[in-house]
């Protein structure tokens, strides 16, 4: 299996008056596609910045980030842009979904957001994957949590990542609803997806291949 995200001695320092705040401080790992990776730890333990940095929303004081084989350290916002647009799909717990936009509004978001084409056939595919074909004409605030994550999931799929970056992504689900959603990321990595989750959940990362457990911003 290839590596999907790879980094070598990760940094991120903040400067807080006179004192440095080492967020990450020199942390190695290497993710393989179809592997399921959950990010454990206790606030401020570095989980957030890890997630911000190999998601290419940030970028590291120092070490080395590759992205698919393509180092992208030192990379600009632009660039950034592009690599995530072309391998990362975020899910969150929270859904940062439009509720006043329909279910099948909500997937083509990215495709609206950078003015590319709307792929339907792909659009149509996503909305069978996730069970929400006969809700797609629904707006958003008529579904149920588990159904919303359910489309946050499409939306992050529109463009066939290939990792997916899940920040608590079951924290506000009913046990059966989390269910669906574990069922779905297994589905995912077994087609080569690598899906990395923060979690407090010690029942989520329970069932992941492998457990990053961080502490003071170092892997413990």
């Amino acid at each position: 299996m290839l590596n999907i995200i790879e980094t070598k001695n990760l940094k991120k320092y903040y400067r807080r008056g006179s004192e440095t705040v080492k967020a990450l401080d020199g942390v190695d790992i290497e993710i393989k596609s179809g592997e399921t990776i959950s990010i454990v730890g206790p606030s401020g333990s570095g989980k957030t910045t890890l997630m911000n940095l190999i998601g290419c929303l940030d970028s590291p004081t120092d070490g080395y980030i590759n992205i698919n084989g393509e180092n992208i350290t030192g990379y600009r916002e632009s660039q950034l842009a592009d690599i995530r647009r072309r391998n990362i799909g975020f899910i969150f717990q929270r859904f940062h979904l439009i509720p006043t936009l329909t279910v099948k509004e909500n997937i083509e978001l990215p495709s609206v957001f950078s003015k590319d084409k709307i792929n339907n056939d792909r659009l149509s595919n996503l909305l069978e994957r996730i069970g929400l074909k006969d809700k797609q004409n629904l707006r958003v605030n008529m579904i149920s949590g588990g159904d919303k994550q359910m489309v946050s999931i499409a939306r992050a799929l529109l463009y066939d990542p290939k990792a997916i970056i899940a920040d608590e992504p079951t924290g506000r689900l009913e046990l059966r609803e989390r269910d669906m959603i574990m069922n779905l990321f297994r589905e995912l990595a077994g087609s080569g997806l690598a899906i990395i989750i923060a979690t407090h959940d010690p029942s989520i990362a329970e069932e992941s291949d492998r457990i990053i457990h961080l502490q003071d911003g170092k892997i413990v």
